[in-house]
């Protein structure tokens, strides 16, 4: 049968829907060959606004529910992300990788987010604690979330780059905002759709494709946003963010610097040292009663 074959549009996700950029710009995405395989849209300003203030108003709900329940859509996400393991493959194959190394990569991520599932009820056990006093007291440290992280997604890396830094900052209650490079834009929408069918409340995380430079900087400049994740920036930029960010007290996680080659797939990039970047630490003090 002849037919017109309906070609996918790459639009951002905010708040659990699927817009254009407001600004109406586009980017071409190319495959290994250097040919145009689609045109994302291109994050403005407003766009990023847009997301933030979606994960500000998404963040208090999400850190609320149970670590437990986290844990359950973390693993949902590994589960849907598994059935459509197969999209996600060719989507990689794209871009130049071996079908077996894609076959890894992309069950290497499904595991990476089962991992960081077991964590969410646990964390706070593992980080919390019971200090010892000299006094009448009692004084107990917990790990709370940051609130809103703002993520540039490394470059380097289409699928499990990208995952080996969002979902440590998910398992506390953080709402996040990843910001993709072009190249990724492909993946990271597609990574979306996993994301909307697993039961994320809108908000919780969204998507954007763009340019670091131009909006790097403006994240680090928003006060609603708390911790800005440099994993996929260059060293100048990091360095221009975290300037930007001591004006509202920002966190600014710096990423591999650039001289350095890292291993995304490695065990090395899980771990709940990786949570302790996105948490803070809450120490209470209470008397003891007679």
């Amino acid at each position: 049968m002849s037919r017109l074959k309906v070609q996918k549009t790459y639009k951002l996700y905010i708040n659990g829907a699927f817009p254009r950029s407001e600004s109406g710009r586009v980017l071409p995405v190319h495959n290994r060959k250097g040919e145009i395989m689609a045109r994302a849209a291109q994050a403005s300003r407003k766009d990023l606004r847009d997301a933030v203030k979606a994960a500000e108003a998404a963040q208090p709900g999400w850190a609320g529910r149970t670590g437990y329940n986290r844990g359950q859509i973390m693993y949902r996400m590994a589960e849907v992300l598994e059935d459509r393991a197969e999209v996600f493959i060719e989507l990689l194959r794209s871009f130049g990788n071996r079908k077996g190394a894609a076959e890894v990569e992309v069950a290497l991520t499904i595991d990476r987010l089962v991992w960081y599932a077991g964590w969410c009820d646990k964390y706070a056990q593992v980080a919390g604690n019971s200090n010892p006093v000299s006094g009448p007291f009692f004084n107990l440290s917990t790990p709370e979330p940051s609130g809103v992280v703002g993520l540039a997604a490394p470059s380097d890396s289409y699928l499990i780059g990208p995952i080996s830094r969002l979902a440590p900052a998910l398992v506390t209650g953080n709402a996040v905002v990843l910001l993709a490079a072009s190249q990724q834009a492909m993946v990271a929408v597609t990574l979306a759709e996993v994301i909307n069918d697993s039961d994320v409340p809108s908000g919780v995380i969204n998507i954007l494709t763009g340019s670091y430079e131009e909006l790097l900087g403006w994240m680090a400049g928003h006060l609603a946003v708390n911790v800005v994740d440099c994993a996929g920036a260059s060293d100048q930029l990091t360095a221009e963010v975290a300037a930007i960010g001591a004006d509202g007290v920002t966190r600014v996680i710096a990423g591999p610097r650039e001289s350095e080659s890292v291993d995304w797939s490695s065990p090395n990039e899980q771990s709940p040292l990786l949570i302790e970047k996105f948490t803070e630490i809450k120490t209470v003090w209470h008397p003891k009663g007679r």
